[in-house]
């Protein structure tokens, strides 16, 4: 039997079994296995042979436009950003991945435009691995809708999920630590409603883990849960955006409305990227020298003083003393602050080396 035969006969049997406390244990392994197929049938195939999207990230963030076929990515990309990705009236006018740069406040944001992806693509159709393991490493996804087919929503977040994409999610809160005795503790500091015990222990015992802690410090679901024994989920920020919205009679809420073949909300979706992304300008300071303020670094909110070395020079880590930080994220001009620290937007920074 293939892979997705037994995916679809895990998936009727979890259909016809009743939920409730009994059933709490055998659900619980039921999913765990679905869990591991799924894994399986989206992995990639083999290391070589080519096929893939080979693109380089630059600019200060990336993100990624996700759409079914003829949804409007190619002329989009267009308005957004210096791209001249083909457009016609006809699907899979895309073939490969092409790539723009959005400029907006100071900051270069690269715009990657993919091949349609299709229905049944977590299913091993289409281009869906080529396309999501692109996805994956994005910094924001667009997931594009057609006015007129507003269903399109549904598909591509179905597709999403069952390529192990979180969308609008953090990482569920949950500690395990193995043990080499002892069997399965379960703890929790909050009140817990959606799981049980004995579906937390099938799920661990489907994974091969009979001896842990186990810590929930929020209110989780089974499925979250095998998502943290998977380990390999992708939890990624989106903007819900609605093309051709000349074309619809009745727009639904919830997105940022464009007619990109008009240059309708090209200006209102630019700002909405560069806010979601969350980026802050942080300038650097010679010793001995005013700050460069014409010229600012621009980074992700949450940035530290260590990733700052990191991407001013290689070697500037190894080499680093202490910082000298002027801005809203010390508590007086020029505190002296170490590796760890936390920069704020506008802060001004100064490495000391040895």
């Amino acid at each position: 039997m293939g892979i997705q035969e037994r995916i679809k006969e895990i998936e009727e049997e979890m259909a016809r079994t009743q939920v409730n406390k009994a059933t709490e244990y055998h659900l619980g392994i039921l999913k765990a296995k679905l869990a591991k197929l799924r894994r399986q049938l989206t992995a990639p195939k083999g290391t070589g042979g080519g096929g893939g999207f080979e693109i380089r990230k630059s600019g200060d963030a990336t993100v990624v436009m996700i759409g079914l076929p003829s949804v409007g990515k190619s002329t989009l990309l267009n308005a957004l950003t210096d791209a001249k990705s083909q457009t016609a009236a006809y699907a899979f006018t895309t073939l490969k991945c092409i790539p723009g740069i959005m400029k907006y406040e100071d900051a270069k944001i690269q715009i990657l435009d993919l091949p349609g992806i299709i229905e049944g693509a977590k299913d091993g159709k289409g281009r869906g691995r080529e396309i999501i393991s692109v996805a994956r490493s994005a910094d924001l996804l667009l997931i594009l809708v057609e006015a007129t087919n507003p269903q399109q929503k549904r598909i591509i977040e179905n597709e999403l999920y069952g390529f192990g994409i979180r969308i609008n999610q953090k990482p569920p809160n949950v500690s395990i630590s193995t043990n080499i005795k002892g069997g399965i503790e379960i703890h929790a500091t909050k009140k817990i409603t959606k799981i049980g015990e004995n579906e937390i222990k099938a799920a661990m015992s489907e994974y091969r883990i009979f001896n842990a802690n186990v810590t929930l410090h929020e209110d989780i679901t089974i499925d979250q849960f095998i998502d943290v024994l998977e380990g390999n989920r992708a939890y990624i920020p989106a903007l819900y955006v609605l093309t051709k919205c000349d074309l619809a009679k009745k727009i639904p809420k919830g997105y940022v409305e464009v007619a990109a073949e008009k240059e309708e909300g090209i200006e209102e979706l630019s700002k909405t990227i560069y806010e979601k992304l969350n980026l802050i300008h942080i300038y650097t300071k010679r010793r001995g020298e005013r700050a460069d303020l014409e010229e600012a670094l621009i980074v992700r909110q949450g940035t530290t003083v260590s990733e700052m070395c990191e991407r001013l020079h290689r070697d500037l880590k190894k080499n680093f003393r202490y910082a000298l930080v002027w801005g809203k994220s010390v508590k007086y001009p020029g505190q002296r602050v170490g590796l760890d620290h936390v920069l704020q937007n506008k802060d001004i920074i100064q490495i000391i080396k040895r």
